[in-house]
């Protein structure tokens, strides 16, 4: 508990258990997994452990390891789960939980041979089995072990919600009708699940770098974890040249993150930047990652997307951005991940290099394909051709489409913004 006699107020507390989510939620979801051998109860009885915290360490104080009040807290919790259950798996299943060690250390991965040191690290490569599809793999680690929700997982995908949680419990019944282990794989099967492990950071930094909801446009701690996970990946498989490309990618990103907001929070485009608020020793590091792992000369997606980021980074002033450079780097990503996003993308660089109508061009055609339907960034690039190319009525139309898909704050008031310089009323057209 802690050592003061007085209560802890609750903004205390409240910091107290965000902290130990932050700190604590994969290892406590691992340690319930194992014992269990259930995804669903073991992420309910975490997060009743957690919703106990509330209560109990308001009245009781903050205990000294939150970590193994939690896990003790959310081990009893399955106990009473299995226990009212009555069947004989889940009796077998609260005998092995109640002869189960109380140390805190006990997280279920000691003693394997993956040569993985760090905790959340080696949980990731744990949770990306290959028995499963690449997407599910990535999707139920960023559920599981980064606790993000299964709204952010599915924006992410760029898939509707309930599609995402169908995909979640099919992933979890796999594992579950399958038998599949939940443990750390040795090394020699570390390469298999790879991309996977990268796919999973690269999705945790962007929703730290872009929050797709709520009032910060960014969340620094996720950011934070990407790039320190990055680089322990990197440490750990020095030769692999896309865990640097993903490394230089972030670090190239992070950069520049004090400059795109205001002082009220507001975005600030990349062309209206205060370069000078950009932290260059990530520059340096960024750059000099990914010429290390140019140099192995097995170019990859995440390397092509860090260069495309150097020429942002390192052009002395938007004026000097080379974008034809960028719009050949989108087109060759595209070969490497012909995505709709990466398609999108490219058509901005295109109309940077060769004026807004041959961007609208490609726009349009991915429009009218649907592929980004209910995507509101492909309504605001197309509303930003439009206005650029005077013709503010559709351009307007576009803004208000945006504006009923957005759920960033922080964007929803820059598009709101834009559309008032077209002249035209703020209202969504379908309110």
């Amino acid at each position: 508990m802690t050592s003061s006699s007085s209560a802890p107020s609750g903004a205390e507390v409240d910091a107290a258990v965000g902290a130990a989510f932050t700190a604590e939620w994969g290892r406590i979801v691992a340690t319930m997994i194992r014992l269990t051998g259930d995804w669903e109860l073991a992420e309910e009885c975490a997060q009743d452990a957690f919703t106990q915290a509330l209560t109990s360490w308001r009245r009781d104080g903050v205990p000294r390891r939150p970590g193994a009040w939690l896990t003790t807290t959310a081990r009893n919790r399955a106990v009473d789960r299995l226990r009212r259950a009555q069947t004989g798996e889940m009796k077998q299943r609260e005998s092995e939980m109640a002869r189960a060690d109380d140390q805190e250390h006990d997280w279920g991965l000691d003693g394997d041979d993956s040569g993985i040191e760090d905790d959340r690290l080696r949980l990731i490569f744990t949770c990306c089995h290959p028995a499963l599809a690449l997407e599910a793999q990535v999707a139920l680690t960023l559920r599981t072990l980064a606790g993000l929700t299964t709204e952010e997982i599915a924006r992410a995908f760029l898939v509707p919600e309930p599609t995402m949680a169908k995909r979640l419990v099919r992933a979890k019944s796999k594992i579950r009708n399958a038998g599949i282990p939940y443990r750390v794989p040795p090394a020699h099967q570390l390469p298999e699940r790879t991309v996977a492990v990268l796919a999973v950071l690269y999705l945790l930094f962007n929703e730290g770098y872009r929050a797709t909801a709520g009032a910060d446009l960014v969340r620094q701690s996720l950011c934070a974890e990407a790039i320190r996970l990055a680089r322990t990946l990197v440490e750990l498989m020095p030769d692999e040249p896309e865990a640097r490309g993903l490394l230089a990618l972030m670090l190239l990103h992070d950069a520049r993150r004090e400059a795109r907001a205001d002082d009220r929070g507001d975005l600030v485009l990349l062309e209206d930047q205060d370069r000078s608020r950009w932290n260059a020793d990530e520059i340096a590091e960024g750059v000099r990652e990914l010429e290390t792992a140019l140099r192995r000369a097995r170019p990859g997606p995440y390397q092509v997307q860090a260069a495309i980021a150097a020429c942002h980074a390192t052009a002395a002033s938007a004026e000097m951005t080379d974008w034809s450079e960028i719009a050949l780097l989108y087109g060759r990503l595209f070969e490497m991940m012909p995505t709709p996003v990466v398609a999108l993308n490219r058509a901005v660089a295109v109309a940077m290099a060769d004026g807004p109508e041959a961007g609208l061009e490609l726009v349009d055609a991915l429009d009218a394909s649907g592929v980004l339907d209910g995507y509101h960034l492909l309504a605001a690039t197309r509303a930003d051709f439009l206005r650029r190319l005077g013709r503010s009525d559709e351009a307007a139309a576009a803004y208000r489409r945006a504006l009923e898909l957005v759920t960033s704050e922080s964007e929803r008031r820059y598009l709101a913004g834009r559309l008032a310089e077209t002249g035209q009323s703020p209202q969504p057209l379908h309110p």
